[in-house]
């Protein structure tokens, strides 16, 4: 005769290693989550990663259709990812980086963007200033 096997039955996922820097969801309907990397930011750059940091804690408020949001919480991203680390960012990517970022900001900064929250619009143009003029 020989020995029962061990089963497990998870109720979720199940990881045998280290999972760092991941964000999961599970068993939701709807969610929305941000995640921060508190990294160190280039010198000089501080303002400008605190600046985007705030925004991308603002972006779930302005009320952006899910495509629109998203595309502007990736350019953040962006923006964020060009200026991490001790050396100066790359100009040309981190220029990208914003341009992005302001076209993903600008329909409604502009009054296009259809559903968006009562004073997003003003908030998107105060974002889009705070960002221009950086590089």
């Amino acid at each position: 005769m020989s020995d029962p096997q061990n089963v497990h039955h998870y109720d979720g996922p199940v990881f045998h290693a280290p999972v760092t820097g991941s964000q999961f969801a599970w068993n939701n309907d709807t969610v929305h989550q941000n995640q921060q990397n508190n990294s160190a930011v280039a010198p000089g750059f501080e303002a400008l990663a605190e600046l985007v940091t705030g925004l991308l804690r603002e972006l779930p408020r302005a009320g952006l259709a899910d495509r629109d949001r998203e595309d502007a919480e990736s350019a953040a991203g962006e923006v964020l990812e060009a200026i991490a680390g001790p050396a100066a960012p790359e100009e040309g990517r981190l220029r990208r980086a914003l341009a992005m970022l302001k076209g993903a900001l600008a329909p409604v900064a502009t009054g296009l963007a259809t559903g968006t929250a009562v004073g997003a619009q003003e908030w998107a143009r105060t974002a889009i200033e705070g960002l221009t003029g950086i590089v």
